[in-house]
């Protein structure tokens, strides 16, 4: 996520920086093509491009709100997280021991504490797993570009992939020797939480209604987790997302077909002049493209996604204190270079 209020140079040139090259080598084509060959019969009228650049940008907004949707819900899903884990902590504290020994349940307690974070750090690492159709996945130049920003993230955040020895942290060795044998370990965890206070439940430890209140909360998680992957593991339609991208080109292609000859009105000067103005605003349709195209990808480990580390740390946080911890808590994540994972 980022964090600056306004989006610094870096950044904007880190996105979309690499298209000015090709987009100034266009230009400066066309132009030079108009200046030297005289090729009038090239240009095209401003009215049909002017039509076209109008759909475009209609289209591209389009795109970018249900990108703002998809990213939105991500958020929203985190933060039902935050507000479930702690109620289901705070209740797992709150009701008392009907019968047995309250040492044993303070460690039961503190059991299933601890496996609630594990399975926060667990459904992050789940989520970050790339799909074919994020942009880290992307072959070739592209892909590479995107595997090095991730790389930067990685080298930033000391704490971004260090999963496995959290789940060390909060989870038995038998728990943990487990993880190979489930597809989806998260799930399996809850599950696990569930069958935990049962027991206590028959036990005759907790109520069936203290029960009842507590299976209700994980399955507030269950649903988080189902919406997250959803978002996740459906892409934004590709008949949108892909056609809106091949507008783009086409209008962008076009562009200065018919700047050149407008510009050319008002005098050889202008014909290089179109150069600059033309750039900037085929940058400006690259940029709208882009944001939208990283946004619809919530969980894809870059810049623009949901700072699920930083939500997991403060969970993190606030549990190991209502465990009664209160020296050698994690510091909370904070943001670096503008960036906030």
């Amino acid at each position: 996520m980022i964090t600056t209020k306004y989006i610094n140079y870096k950044q904007i040139l880190n996105l979309a920086g690499s298209h000015l090259i090709w987009l100034t080598i266009w230009c400066t084509v066309v132009a030079a093509a108009y200046y030297f060959f005289h090729w009038q019969w090239m240009t095209i009228p401003w009215l049909p491009l002017a039509l076209i650049g109008t759909a475009e940008a209609f289209y591209v907004g389009f795109k970018n709100n249900q990108a703002y949707d998809r990213l939105w819900e991500a958020r929203k899903i985190w933060g039902g997280i935050v507000n479930s884990s702690r109620a289901f902590t705070s209740m797992l504290y709150a009701f008392d021991t009907e019968n047995g020994n309250h040492t044993d349940l303070e460690k039961r307690r503190k059991k299933i504490t601890y496996r609630h974070i594990a399975w926060l750090y667990t459904f992050r690492e789940q989520l970050l797993v790339p799909t074919e159709w994020e942009h880290i996945s992307l072959k070739k130049h592209f892909g590479s570009i995107n595997v090095k920003r991730n790389r930067l993230i990685k080298a930033g955040f000391p704490d971004y992939g260090r999963t496995s020895i959290f789940l060390h942290k909060y989870l038995s060795e038998e728990e943990l020797q487990l993880q190979s044998e489930y597809k989806n370990f998260a799930t399996y965890l809850i599950s696990k939480q569930a069958k935990e206070i049962n027991e206590l439940k028959n036990n005759h430890i907790i109520s069936d209604f203290n029960q009842m209140q507590l299976q209700e909360a994980l399955n507030l998680f269950y649903d988080y987790q189902g919406q997250a992957e959803r978002i996740k593991k459906f892409p934004s339609p590709r008949q949108f997302a892909s056609t809106a991208f091949v507008f783009n080109i086409i209008f962008i292609a076009l562009l200065p077909l018919g700047l050149v000859n407008e510009f050319a009105r008002l005098g050889t000067w202008g014909i290089w002049t179109c150069i600059p103005f033309c750039v900037i605003i085929g940058w400006i349709y690259i940029v709208m493209e882009l944001v939208g195209d990283y946004s619809e990808n919530p969980f894809a480990g870059l810049m623009f996604d949901v700072p699920m580390l930083s939500i997991c740390r403060t969970i993190e946080i606030d549990l190991l204190q209502m465990t009664g911890q209160k020296e050698d808590l994690p510091e909370p994540i904070t943001s670096k270079n503008g960036v906030l994972i």
